[in-house]
């Protein structure tokens, strides 16, 4: 595991401590590992909307992976 060091407002570093006063996280490296997977999470369902609203991906997958192996 990789260890980084990020700079935090003071209001940042008070929610966080306060998440692991709520007993949230175990501490304040399990509070931040907790909001990435989340936030990760948020974007891959983001993606997929926007994919979704893609006009040109309209169709079933098998016909739309054979037309993109096409020359």
């Amino acid at each position: 595991m990789t260890t980084i060091s990020v700079p935090l407002p003071a209001e940042l570093l008070i929610a966080l401590e306060k998440l692991v006063e709520r007993g949230i996280a175990a501490n304040k490296a399990d509070a931040i590992r907790k909001a990435l997977k989340a936030y990760l999470e948020d974007q891959a369902v983001e993606m997929v909307l926007h994919a979704s609203r893609e006009p040109n991906l309209r169709g079933n997958l098998d016909t739309l992976a054979k037309q993109l192996r096409r020359p």
